[in-house]
């Protein structure tokens, strides 16, 4: 499959795009060109998992969306997205028309979760949490191949953890396996380089700037000599942003039958997120951690969380035994199933987001759709932490791209958590819009302090009890009536 800048697998993907993979960049897709967003509010994540379990229960499928007859079926979908927006968002066909020429022109290729040529092992181990859209650029059967390793580690880290990355990334490359990385600086450039180097194939996973990255000069070569793979779940010219990397972890897992991750720290980061992911969530592939050199904290940590001390293989032979047996019956071969361009099997995958269809009914912070894994959760509460002022609903939504119903959960999530911290002390007398403006959060107070209530937090604090006042009264938090 030829790559061209203008011609070949770009230009090929790109005009054969499915009439679902259209009306999903409608729905979803910020289509943008030159820089400048022109779209109706875009579906979110969640907003589109419960347009699609609707579209399942009447037997409909989104390209049924875009056919001349499709105003009765958008005013069943109304309970879901309502009608006039979705109007809006698919009416943009001029838009994209105008994009997908752009994106051909660049060899930028898109397919969605109902095309045919989609990452088998993205759709089978991620079911739902599998990209809706993936674009990228180069010969997408490389992220079909089995055998792949995925190695990640930090930005910043000295000499000896880069050539320690360079050197197994050019044993799996001359052991005739794919290394997957995330194309960050540090650990994941030096072991795409090192596998690419040893005459390899490379697959990275970009949290942004696809478009500038496959523009530039050092990969031209590599994507046309189809060497070298660079996807992203994010529009081609999305700047780097800290949720995505977050959230593009799990992809990089799930295209590899294992992963060594070669240094993290406790807690914090991208590489240590994305480790826990899988070794506590999703665990589709297993996870090795370096075990020469200087130990770290990090690699100590994962290792009690379920991580393997990597091998350290030697020999050709012996590279090849790991990854053979870790892609085998344990980890669970993909089933031999030809993924049909119909979303009614994708949206049988999404059958619990049917609820979320037809309730208007805000989720509190521990609803397991409301928020991200505990680790990625994280991340969030990080990022809230750091803006400035009162943090309300419009301004996270805004500051981190979400809908104002996420940034609510995770704003509620973010006020018990100052709350707690709040409470540690017995000494608290203060009114709900005394402990509001304390923490410079804008939810409801009496909503987070009940949770609190209910979950038992509160009894065990040393000191008890702790009151706060309503109007004129105080009110113990220890008393189930209040």
């Amino acid at each position: 499959m030829a790559v061209g800048f203008g011609s070949g697998v770009g230009r090929t993907m790109i005009d054969t795009l499915s009439l679902n993979t259209k009306a999903i960049l409608l729905l979803t897709a910020p289509l943008i060109i030159g820089g400048r967003r022109r779209e109706a509010a875009l579906l979110t994540a969640k907003e589109y998992r419960a347009l699609a379990a609707r579209l399942h229960s009447i037997q409909a499928k989104p390209a049924d969306l875009l056919q001349p007859d499709a105003d009765s079926l958008i005013d069943q979908c109304s309970v879901a997205v309502g009608r006039e927006r979705l109007k809006a968002l698919l009416g943009r066909g001029f838009l994209l028309s105008q994009v997908v020429e752009y994106w051909s022109a660049r060899a930028v290729w898109v397919v969605s979760r109902a095309d045919d040529s989609y990452p088998p092992l993205l759709k089978e181990r991620l079911k739902r949490d599998a990209p809706v859209l993936l674009y990228g650029c180069g010969n997408i059967e490389i992220a079909a191949a089995r055998g792949a390793l995925a190695i990640v580690g930090s930005r910043n880290v000295d000499d000896s953890l880069i050539e320690y990355a360079r050197d197994v990334a050019s044993l799996s490359a001359k052991a005739g396996r794919i290394v997957v990385s995330g194309a960050a600086r540090g650990i994941d450039k030096a072991a795409m380089n090192g596998a690419l180097k040893a005459g390899g194939k490379v697959v990275g996973v970009l949290a942004g700037g696809l478009e500038r990255t496959i523009m530039n000069r050092e990969h031209r070569n590599l994507l046309l000599e189809e060497r070298l793979l660079l996807i992203s779940p994010y529009d081609p010219k999305a700047r780097f942003d800290v949720g995505h990397a977050m959230q593009r972890n799990k992809t990089i897992y799930a295209l590899a039958d294992a992963a060594l991750v070669v240094n993290t720290t406790v807690n914090k980061g991208g590489t240590w997120a994305g480790a826990i992911e899988q070794l506590q969530r999703y665990q589709a592939v297993p996870v090795y951690v370096r075990s020469t050199g200087e130990g770290s904290e990090g690699i100590e940590a994962l290792q009690r969380e379920g991580a393997k001390p990597w091998p350290n293989p030697k020999t050709l032979e012996s590279f090849k035994k790991i990854l053979d047996a870790e892609s085998g019956e344990k980890y669970g071969a993909p089933t031999q199933r030809t993924l049909s361009m119909d979303v009614r099997e994708e949206s049988a995958l999404l059958e619990d987001g049917r609820q979320a269809a037809v309730s208007r009914t805000p989720e509190p912070c521990a609803a397991a759709d409301s928020v991200p894994p505990d680790e990625f959760l994280g991340n969030i509460m990080e990022q809230i932490e750091r803006m400035d002022g009162s943090k309300t609903e419009a301004t996270v939504a805004k500051k981190l791209q979400v809908s104002k119903k996420q940034a609510r959960a995770w704003l509620e999530c973010f006020a018990e958590g100052k709350i707690r911290e709040l409470f540690k002390s017995a000494n608290v007398g203060k009114t709900e819009e005394e402990i509001s403006e304390e923490i410079q959060v804008s939810v409801p107070i009496r909503g987070c302090l009940k949770r609190l209530v209910k979950e038992n937090f509160l009894d065990k604090i040393p000191g008890r009890p702790v009151k706060y006042r309503s109007g004129k009264f105080n009110q113990s938090l220890f008393d189930q009536r209040n």
